[in-house]
């Protein structure tokens, strides 16, 4: 219905401060659209029958500065104004925030900034366009259907943008999705977005007005940070053409810009009803938009500003207008009147917020409603730029938390890229080839010691393998086996059982190589020590060795089993093994895919692993190192006891110098699995098979091919035995016979001096009788004396000459032929004294 001409009408007037010009000219197409509604809620006679609406204008240029000289033109200037319009974020933040004190009424049909909707700061502050927070419920929606959990921001250095993102931070925070990256700049993205490409940002939202939008994406460009990979999500309130408008800022072409922002998503305000409705104003959005059009004179849409906003501006006036008609009833009520508004009035300001603040109605953007902060609440739309334009894919309904989505998306990929680059984790393996060859060595090393103990066992009444401590070298075998049944163990891997039963499979290497370790080593140890205990004794100690007692042997090898199983059993109490893994650095496919493999590889592992390492290391070592000395200090020595110690010496040495090589070898290697377990595995069955060979071997070669089998041929054994052993029993005769032989020197030594003293005797008592009987027979014939006549020295016939000691021999030596019968054999009764030479040597 419209009215007509009313001489007394009064006019209500609007001051409007809408951009024509600036960052954003939204004013454009949003003061027609005012205007619009103006002219039409001017003719209705339902609305307001009594006063007319009119808007004074001025274009603040989207600049706060502007703004303030043109806010205090707009309040100090004649007439009185009773609504305040302003367009962009920034100038209403100025507006409302002094509005207060004019008790003015702000109402803004283009600001997004969530820092408006603070009622302590701008409790008069109402507007259209929802708050630019509306986006984020949309946004972590797409995050959640799409499956991110990682996102990267981009924002201009402004309050509604910051606003923006720290209400996104916190949505998304809830949501349980990260924000890795966070970026902002001023006016000159290049930095920004290089650090993106820097930190690996794949979903990344874009905060900035439009004429920075076309900064970033030519960088975007530049740092090739587009593509299958990435997603960006823009604002949807730029000109659908904004990236192919010639900017002089910008070095990227066309082509390079509609390049770079192709598959970029925004989420926009629904500021144009969907649906064929007539609202408060009579018309659909469609008929508004003819109208529009019409009133633009044919402008091209996507380069007017504001067209997208001109439905908000549309509403934002019917909203003004509708709330001033229901403010009349209650003031006419109170005697008061539209027109008796001043800037002091607070109780017609409360009138008009309360209107507002219950404002409901249909508009050609869709519903109009403000929630407690004075925001809009609107639907969301989504759309995703494909081919160099725009395509709805769905809506979001934040009133009713649903997302309604048409399927129509499109990816340069095969679908939405991954929100970071995809790790996959990938566990390195034993080489199957590699096992199956070391297994079959260790198999055949198992037979050969099963054979090796057969053998043993079967023989073990023959002398000779008696005389090598069977039981000794059955140990040796059993320990064999043991340490080459480690082997299959060591080459199972995830591969071959799941990680629960892993620990069971490291509980049997350590078992098995420990125990056939303290088997096999600890029983040749025990032969080469006792050999060298014995020979080194003293030789009043010697004959000692004749008895040797094989339960001190087995004993020795019981107490170091003992000292293995102890050791191994508080290792497993106190700080059990289990399985770890171990990280490797991040690898590219092949294949051009998005895709990084991280390889693993498993371990068996302790707490303590290095602690108890060291201890079993450093005692195994000990042992290793000593029995090389004992090996080197009795390889010369020969004994019928153990008459394999030289062969035992030998295998100790290889078993020695592989162990001591490979245990810190493996532990270099342990990254690397197939060298790890080709060093450790081969050197098992190396040992393995030189000990086998080197022990075992001789002994089979000797009874086959000199037949000394089972006892029914002991004489021949003995005799065998006699044979290899020839040099030791003339050792041991020679030795018994240089005793005798000392023995009978010692007492003919004493006969010698007895005899001496009894002939010095003599010769004394005739040197007394003859001066006597010179002097009696003194007519006689005078004779030489013993002392004048040499003849009278020399001794009875018979007797050898004097010794120049003035002592003379016994006659029983005056003949060495006398000492020596015929057959030359020697006793105690006779001794030649070349032969005594010999003796003594």
């Amino acid at each position: 219905m419209n009215r007509g001409k009313h001489n007394n009408r009064r006019t209500l007037y609007i001051g409007a401060l809408f951009p024509m010009s600036g960052g954003w000219p939204g004013g454009q197409a949003c003061l027609p659209a005012a205007q619009m509604a103006l002219d039409l809620v001017n003719k209705r006679a339902d609305i307001l029958p009594d006063y007319e609406l009119e808007l004074i204008h001025y274009d603040s240029m989207c600049d706060p500065g502007e703004a303030t000289k043109l806010l205090y033109d707009l309040l100090y200037t004649e007439p009185l104004k009773i609504v305040l319009m302003p367009g962009c974020s920034s100038v209403s933040t100025l507006v409302a925030e002094a509005a207060r004190m004019w008790n003015l009424i702000v109402l803004s049909y283009g600001s997004s900034s969530p820092a408006l909707s603070n009622r302590q700061r701008f409790p008069t502050f109402f507007r259209t366009h929802p708050s630019a927070t509306l986006h984020n419920p949309t946004r972590v929606q797409l995050f959640q259907k799409w499956k991110w959990t990682k996102i990267a921001t981009i924002q201009q250095t402004t309050e509604v943008f910051t606003s923006t993102l720290d209400d996104l931070e916190q949505r998304v925070k809830e949501a349980g999705i990260e924000i890795s990256v966070r970026q902002s700049f001023l006016t000159d993205p290049a930095v920004a977005v290089k650090n993106l490409k820097r930190q690996d940002a794949r979903i990344i939202v874009g905060l900035f007005y439009e004429t920075e939008a076309r900064k970033v994406f030519c960088e975007v460009y530049k740092e090739k940070l587009y593509g299958k990979k990435y997603v960006w999500f823009l604002i949807g309130w730029y000109a659908d053409n904004w990236f192919k408008i010639k900017d002089p800022s910008i070095n990227c072409t066309v082509e390079q810009m509609t390049e770079a922002v192709e598959g970029h998503v925004t989420t926009e305000i629904v500021m144009l009803n969907p649906e064929t409705v007539r609202g408060a104003s009579n018309l659909t959005s469609q008929e508004f938009l003819a109208q529009l059009m019409s009133k633009l004179g044919g402008k091209n849409p996507e380069e007017t500003g504001g067209f997208q906003e001109a439905p908000l501006a549309y509403d934002a006036v019917w909203a003004l207008a509708l709330a001033l008609n229901k403010t009349v009833g209650p003031l006419k009520a109170k005697g008061r009147r539209l027109e008796d508004f001043n800037y002091n009035n607070k109780d017609i300001t409360a009138e008009i917020y309360r209107a507002l603040n219950t404002s409901s109605f249909e508009g050609v953007s869709g519903h109009v409603v403000f929630d407690a902060q004075g925001s809009r609440m609107a639907w969301t739309l989504i759309e995703q730029l494909q081919g160099g334009s725009y395509k709805k894919i769905g809506y979001y309904d934040m009133t009713k938390d649903n997302l309604s989505l048409y399927g129509n998306d499109r990816w340069i990929g095969s679908g939405p890229p991954a929100d970071q680059t995809v790790v996959i984790q990938k566990f390195r393996y034993l080489s199957q080839k590699l096992f199956v060859s070391v297994s079959v060595f260790a198999g055949l090393g198992i037979l050969m010691g099963i054979v090796c103990l057969t053998f043993n066992i079967y023989n073990s009444n023959v002398r000779y393998i008696q005389n090598s401590q069977p039981y000794l070298n059955n140990m040796t075998a059993v320990g064999c086996m043991m340490a080459l049944a480690a082997v299959f163990p060591l080459g199972i891997d995830g591969l071959h059982v799941d990680n629960p039963q892993f620990p069971v499979v490291c509980q049997f290497r350590l078992w098995l190589l420990g125990l056939g370790f303290s088997l096999a080593y600890g029983s040749m140890f025990t032969k080469i020590w006792w050999v060298h205990t014995v020979f080194t004794k003293k030789d009043e100690k010697k004959d000692k060795r004749k008895h040797l007692e094989p339960w001190k042997l087995y004993a020795t090898v019981g107490v170091l089993l003992v000292i293995d199983i102890l050791s191994l059993m508080i290792w497993q109490i106190a700080d059990p093994l289990h399985m770890t893994v171990e990280k490797f650095t991040k690898e590219a496919p092949k294949e051009d895919v998005d895709q990084l493999i991280e390889p693993l590889l498993q371990h068996c592992s302790s707490e303590k692993m290095n602690t108890w390492l060291g201890v079993v290391y450093g005692y195994k070592g000990l042992l290793l190192l000593l029995g090389i000395f004992l090996a080197y200090e009795t390889k010369s020595v020969s004994t019928e006891k153990i008459n394999d110690h030289r062969a035992v010496g030998m295998a100790i040495y290889n078993v020695s110098v592989l162990c001591m090589i490979t245990a810190p070898v493996t532990m270099i290697l342990s990254s690397k699995q197939d060298a790890s377990f080709a060093f450790a595995s081969l050197a098992i069955i190396f040992s393995v098979y030189i000990t086998l060979v080197v022990l075992f071997v001789p002994k089979m070669r000797r009874l086959i091919t000199r037949g000394e089998w089972q006892s029914d041929q002991q004489e021949t054994m003995k005799t065998g035995s006699s044979t290899n052993n020839n040099d030791e029993e003339k050792s041991r005769q020679l030795e018994r016979e240089n005793k005798e032989l000392q023995k009978i020197i010692q007492e003919k030594e004493e006969r010698v001096s007895e005899l001496r003293n009894q002939l010095s005797e003599r010769q004394a008592l005739r040197s007394r009788k003859r001066p006597t009987s010179s002097n009696q027979n003194h007519s006689s014939p005078s004779l030489p004396t013993p002392q004048n006549d040499p003849k009278s020295l020399l001794p009875p016939p018979g007797y050898p000459l004097p010794a120049s000691d003035n002592h003379s021999l016994p006659p029983t030596f005056s003949n060495s032929s006398t000492l020596y019968p015929p057959d030359g054999k020697i006793n105690r009764n006779n001794c030649h004294p070349g032969r005594l030479q010999l003796l003594y040597k």
